[in-house]
């Protein structure tokens, strides 16, 4: 049979569109996976959590660093100040860093609040770096070098944690000393503000009400989602510190913790507020950082994942976490393919 040079166009397309659907399926059916593995587990894991929150503290308290890393925002950083500032925990055993690296006038709001924070016997510091190396990541970093506390905190300048987060919080780590990170859940400030705080609330919600969940509660790898966390210092400096090389350095920290051994748990009842992206072009912004660092981080860590002695189901339960944002390029690229594979592929020879 012979076909004219379009059929084979068209013949290209629908194997393409072919091969986009059958991974669009491969990430529902791990979403589905995800779904049931947490309703199968959910029941017991509340009741244990319930009998957790109920044990009291030990005598013995450690030291807790609580970081804000804060750039350019001045709307929300006395506020947050407020919050950090009105945890319940001994004021001998607790620091707050404000790690500032705005270039506006925020950095002088956030050490006037400080000082008057500080009148008020609340251990807080305003840490301003002109050089911003490593963003985010290089903040955290510079101002663990300023502290010598266990345990830290880190909290973005647009949460507002409740005073008992940290009692709450440090509960799991006592009898677990492999235990490196206690992930809380978000809440949100503003669902209501519009329509597309609305969706991004949906999404969100299904993320930590079921996929943390199950990863937690499965022994499945599990992200830390940049804020409302509670670390172990020792396993940050084993898993070798911040890094800034990826857009995600809170995915990239959390997963190369968890292949030197440590674990990762995440506590539904620890719920901490905070605003959602309430125009698109903010939402755009915050969606590309996630995609661009979560694909940057699958190509730095898949190699050792696969090499790691972890499970096959761990294996791949961390590929499809890590590439999720790729189900977005494979929906594209399958609408572009199926009307030409529709109008070129040829339903009979043209020719014999």
């Amino acid at each position: 049979m012979n076909y004219l040079p379009l059929d084979y166009i068209g013949f290209a397309a629908a194997i393409i569109y072919a091969l986009c659907m059958c991974a669009l399926c491969l990430y529902a059916l791990h979403s589905l996976w995800l779904l049931w593995r947490y309703k199968r587990s959910v029941g017991s894991h509340d009741q244990a959590y319930e009998k957790e929150l109920q044990t009291p503290l030990p005598d013995t308290l450690p030291k807790i660093l609580v970081q804000l890393p804060v750039f350019n925002e001045r709307d929300v950083v006395t506020r947050a100040m407020d919050s950090v500032a009105a945890l319940d925990w001994p004021r001998e055993l607790l620091e707050i860093q404000v790690l500032d690296d705005s270039t506006d006038d925020c950095v002088e709001l956030a050490r006037q609040h400080a000082a008057t924070l500080q009148k008020n016997g609340i251990p807080i510091q305003v840490i301003h770096r002109s050089d911003r190396t490593g963003y985010k990541a290089g903040a955290l970093e510079a101002g663990m070098q300023e502290s010598d506390a266990e345990f830290v905190a880190i909290f973005d300048a647009d949460f507002v944690p409740e005073p008992d987060f940290l009692q709450k919080a440090i509960k799991p780590f006592f009898g677990n000393d492999k235990l490196a990170l206690v992930q809380g859940r978000w809440e949100h400030l503003n669902r209501e503000e519009n329509i597309l705080c609305k969706a991004q609330a949906i999404g969100i919600d299904g993320h930590f009400a079921i996929e943390q969940g199950a990863r937690a509660w499965s022994g499945l790898a599990l992200n830390f989602n940049g804020t409302c966390g509670l670390w172990r210092r020792t396993a940050i400096e084993d898993a070798g510190g911040w890094e800034h090389d990826t857009l995600t350095e809170d995915m990239d920290l959390s997963y190369r913790a968890q292949l030197k051994g440590w674990e990762c748990t995440y506590r539904s009842d620890i719920a901490v507020r905070g605003e959602i992206p309430n125009h698109v072009d903010a939402w755009r912004s915050q969606q590309f950082r996630w995609a661009k660092g979560s694909i940057q981080t699958a190509i730095k860590l898949l190699g050792p994942i696969w090499k790691s002695p972890w499970s096959i189901t761990k294996k791949l339960a961390s590929t499809f976490h890590m590439t999720h944002y790729l189900v977005h390029p494979f929906m594209l690229i399958s609408l572009l393919c199926a009307p030409v594979a529709l109008g070129l592929c040829p339903q009979i020879p043209v020719g014999i």
